[in-house]
């Protein structure tokens, strides 16, 4: 019947078999699809692999998308890898992210997006190695997405500078991927050889990260050990060292060998306290730290290098004009108890932190460090010794024998300023309350000690404490630290930390060697200041050094006056705390008058020549004057030093040697002045575990 509704199967049958008007239409659909089709497969195709190159054109990353280029199947995955002159930096590494209660984000990605851009700026800082910093790279921002469910999408950004290159992922914001639990991240770096590597292992991710970086091949170390930040790389063509930058509200990385391929290693995360089978809660919009590959032609273009603090956050403090760097005298803590020259009882109390601040005020020196029990036992007396707990103690209250604010008005008198030890739970518990009375009493800073962990809990808490401290115009010391990963650009409070096997060992140990002395500036330092605590007088050979009780004057430590000198401009550290008592200072004096002058911060630095774990020579300028210091291993050796980096002009040269007789009676120092130019050189001996220090100043324009 005309006008009767149809079945449903009439209707069907009517779509099946549609008029030639909508043939046509369909057929512009699918010729519309296939033209989109076509265009995305060609920007995947396009962007399949991209390329960035460094300001000077001699650094080049590759970041692609590949298949099957491991010795076992594993998919589609991003890789990098890196040339420098044409010469392979790292061969094709792959980059892998597990999640917690997710798939893992690594297989099946496709390039939908590159962005680039170029920086070339110059920024100053009066807290550091260099005054004025360039900051030169260019930048490739790749967006990948996965072609196949769950559909995450993922930014990896690779930066290119005259001296390494930087890799970030990202994790924008988007419906699929909100908040996240991250289990572990797997990038890798395979290089082209197995190469000779100064190495750190650490037995767990929970330690102060205080070891020697032992000469080894890669291969040599075994998968699942974990190896300490830097790793520093010797290749054909270049020098390396794997560390990373601004590390915020996520947890620190370390390295393992690849578990088979024996010239790679993959990145490891410090697992949190609360969650063992997780490293970084969060939620998007992130992006992680920095992985950093410096890159130099000698080993001295890494010291030289400013990548870190360049990648780091600029500056929070509206006002930095108030954090003062210089020297510290350290009560007695190191040196013991044993003073002659002291009318009492050596300990902690006022007279005794009043005879530190006395000889800190005759040495010209900006601070006094009172250390630990101030405020009484630093932990529950019911657990162990650093045990984890709630430590039984009250920051904003010293014990009976000590007046802290009478301390701080002495010193003041005498233009020294007073630091305070902090146990870092106590501090996390209290510093709201303790920081404002700090401020209040006069302190200018605190040394926050044992945190001993770099997972996201304790990395925030540097983080909060450092910015507390700096709203009270308090400086900051981190000791039982993680590496320096450059929060001292955005908060320069943060003075040092220490993260390193310093001369404090030589109190229980003969591991503070002249050989790790020389490892050190090529390893530790790379990443930033270490509070080394040098200055150690009572000088023995590797013969002849042995461990001290308390009751002794002070510790030994093993190499000559000159060795323990040269630190001072060796080594980079804005706040410098002087190891010895008053009392060695005193009695053997030698040396005593380059510590009156020397800065610890510095407008230029020149790595004139070196080798880990044999010797260095750096030369330091501050304002004018130009300050050299040299630093061997147990091997005896002569530098040639020449001066042409002092510019025009006469300059008197004041030289801290080792004496002839310091093979033998390693405490002696030979002193002479002399008149020299830009064209002169000095020929400089240094014993066995010995160095030397120069003091250049001008004497005309």
């Amino acid at each position: 019947m005309a006008g009767a509704p149809q079945s449903s199967g009439q209707m069907n049958d009517q779509r099946k078999t549609p008029t030639p008007e909508r043939r046509k239409h369909m057929h512009r659909i699918d010729f519309c699809r296939f033209i989109m089709v076509f265009v995305i497969l060609s920007l995947c195709t396009n962007l399949s692999a991209a390329t960035v190159t460094s300001p000077d054109g001699k650094i080049v990353v590759t970041l692609g998308i590949k298949e099957n280029l491991e010795p076992y199947p594993v998919g589609e995955r991003l890789y990098y890898s890196v040339q420098k002159s044409g010469q392979a930096i790292l061969l094709d590494s792959p980059f892998r992210l597990d999640f917690k209660d997710m798939p893992p984000l690594a297989k099946g990605l496709a390039i939908v997006d590159q962005q680039t851009r170029t920086i070339n700026e110059t920024w100053s800082t009066p807290f550091g190695s260099h005054s004025t910093i360039v900051n030169s790279y260019n930048e490739m921002i790749l967006t990948l997405k996965e072609a196949s469910a769950p559909y995450r999408t993922i930014t990896f950004a690779a930066r290119a500078f005259d001296d390494g290159v930087a890799l970030q992922y990202g994790i924008p914001e988007q419906k699929l991927l909100t908040n996240f639990i991250i289990a572990q991240e797997m990038s890798e770096f395979h290089f082209p050889i197995d190469p000779i590597c100064w190495i750190g292992h650490y037995p767990s991710y929970r330690g102060h990260q205080e070891t020697e970086y032992n000469r080894m091949n890669l291969s040599e170390s075994k998968p699942g050990q974990i190896i300490a930040c830097p790793l520093l790389a010797q290749l054909p063509n270049a020098w390396v060292a794997l560390t990373e930058a601004n590390l915020v509200d996520w947890a620190g990385v370390y390295y393992t060998r690849h578990a088979t391929i024996p010239a790679a290693v993959v990145t490891r995360l410090s697992p949190r306290i609360d969650q063992p089978d997780a490293a970084v809660v969060s939620a998007a919009p992130r992006v992680s730290p920095w992985r950093v590959i410096m890159i130099g032609d000698r080993p001295g273009d890494l010291i030289e290098s400013s990548i870190i603090l360049n990648l780091a956050d600029p500056l929070a403090i509206d006002d930095p004009s108030w954090i003062t760097p210089g020297i510290s005298a350290w009560d007695r803590w190191w040196a013991g108890s044993y003073a002659p020259d002291f009318a009492g009882h050596m300990g902690v109390n006022t007279a005794s932190m009043k005879y530190y601040i006395d000889f800190a005020a005759v040495m010209g020196w900006e601070y006094q460090l009172v250390d630990w029990e101030w405020y009484g036992p630093p932990f529950d007396p019911k657990q162990p010794f650093g045990a984890a707990g709630n430590p039984a103690a009250d920051l904003t209250m010293s014990i009976d024998d000590i007046d802290i604010a009478e301390l701080v008005q002495y010193a003041a008198q005498k233009g020294v300023k007073i630091l305070l030890w902090l146990e870092w739970e106590n501090a996390d518990r209290q510093m709201e309350k303790a920081f404002p009375l700090y401020e209040k009493w006069g302190v200018a800073g605190v040394k926050v000690d044992f945190m001993a962990r770099d997972d996201q809990y304790v990395v925030n808490f540097y983080h909060r404490l450092v910015k507390l401290a700096a709203k009270h115009h308090l400086t900051v010391d981190f000791h039982g630290a993680y590496k320096p990963t450059g929060l001292r650009r955005a908060y320069p409070n943060l003075l040092t930390r220490e993260g390193v096997l310093g001369n404090e060992y030589n109190k229980w140990s003969d591991r503070i060697t002249p050989t790790h002395n020389c490892v050190l500036p090529f390893t530790r330092m790379l990443c930033g200041p270490m509070d080394y605590t040098p200055g150690g007088f009572r000088n023995k050979t590797p013969s002849t050094f042995r461990i001290v009780g308390d009751d002794a004057p002070a510790p030994f430590v093993m190499s000559t006056r000159a060795h323990q000198l040269a630190q001072f401009i060796v080594y980079e550290s804005p706040l410098q705390v002087a190891c010895d008592s008053p009392y060695n200072y005193r009695v053997s004096p030698a040396g005593t008058d380059l510590l009156k002058v020397v800065p610890t911060v510095w407008d230029d630095t020149r790595v004139l020549d070196g080798y880990p774990g044999e010797f260095i020579i750096i030369a330091r300028r501050k304002g004018a004057e130009w300050f050299v210091g040299g630093l061997t291993n147990e091997s005896a050796r002569t530098a040639q030093v020449s001066l042409d980096f002092l510019g025009a002009g006469n300059f008197s040269a004041k030289i801290y040697a080792d004496a002839e007789e310091a093979a033998d009676y390693p405490d002696r120092l030979a002193i002479a002045e002399k008149k020299v130019t830009s064209g002169d050189h000095l020929t400089m001996p240094m014993a066995g575990s010995g160095g030397f220090a120069i003091h250049l100043s001008r004497v005309d324009r």
